[in-house]
């Protein structure tokens, strides 16, 4: 911009001397049948239209350039506001993979466990545990299969924008039953204590309802994981236009057992979630030699 404002007026102060020179050679040799006054109007004019017609050409110019100058800084922003949401949706993505993976590597870990420990265990038990191995690994596999083929996606298709992606239906408060009872076909004492009425529940929205399903879910991955074969207790309670809280309480292990090792981003996702939905989110042992997850969400009525 600087660069033009002088090179315009270097050209105004070039055609100004211009004008001047020439006036001087028409006084002083003055055209046969042209009076120096209509001399001064030609030549005036003259160079006052060529110095416009430079200054609109040059205008122009600058205009152009920044009308491409914006359109690119649009594109960029544009390309920017993609590539984030790709990497929120790929985020949401290795949070989910790692909800359900977690909890059906957790239950198959916790099956054979109790394989190891009861070798001579009866038929039926065994034909039991089998099924579950079995059918979890089926599940964990699909899991697997489903994110791969969204990571394998073109990175310049609609696959990787929020909303796509992992389309399967997310759980919600209606399967928190049928999460316990997996846990609980394995042979782990879950005690689920849910002093949700009946009539509110149908004020639960969608999110509010993953939400809880996830802490539980990654509560009860966290306690096989870190203290196997504890008995659990669940405590749902709320009520709309207050709060819904969830509650998971496991004893600590008073032996030294091998565990499950974990990485902690399992309760680190857990915070997040809870704070993206408005909540507040503990997790820690307790003096009574227990450890629990708690989370408060907002209900709205």
């Amino acid at each position: 911009m600087l660069a033009r404002q002088h090179r315009l007026r270097v050209a105004v102060i070039g055609a100004a001397a211009s004008v001047g020179a020439q006036l001087v050679r028409g006084a002083w040799r003055p055209l046969a049948g042209v009076g120096f006054g209509w001399w001064t109007v030609v030549v005036v004019a003259g160079y006052a239209a060529v110095v416009g017609w430079g200054a609109w050409t040059q205008a122009h110019r600058a205009l152009v350039e920044s009308l491409e100058e914006r359109a690119r800084h649009a594109e960029d922003e544009q390309a920017a506001r993609v590539e984030e949401a790709r990497r929120a949706e790929r985020a949401r993505m290795a949070r989910e993979m790692h909800d359900v993976l977690a909890h059906r590597l957790s239950l198959l870990a916790t099956v054979a466990g109790a394989l190891e420990y009861h070798p001579d265990a009866p038929a039926a038990e065994l034909t039991r545990a089998a099924d579950v191995i079995r059918s979890t690994a089926h599940l964990a596999l699909e899991d697997l299969r489903e994110v791969i083929g969204v990571l394998r996606a073109d990175p310049a298709g609609d696959a990787n924008l929020p909303g796509a992606g992992l389309d399967r239906p997310q759980p919600t408060l209606s399967e928190l039953a049928a999460l316990v009872e997996d846990w609980r076909r394995t042979g782990v004492v879950i005690d689920l204590d849910d002093a949700l009425a009946v009539e509110d529940r149908s004020n639960v929205s969608a999110g509010l309802g993953r939400t809880v399903y996830r802490v539980v879910q990654e509560a009860l991955t966290n306690a096989n994981k870190h203290a196997p074969g504890e008995a659990i207790r669940i405590v749902l309670q709320g009520r709309p236009g207050a709060s819904l809280t969830v509650t998971v309480v496991n004893r600590m292990p008073d032996r030294d057992e091998p565990v499950v090792p974990g990485s902690g981003a399992g309760l680190v996702g857990l915070a997040e979630r809870v704070d993206l939905a408005g909540g507040a989110f503990e997790a820690g042992p307790m003096c009574t030699q227990e450890h629990r997850v708690f989370a408060s969400l907002p209900w709205r009525a």
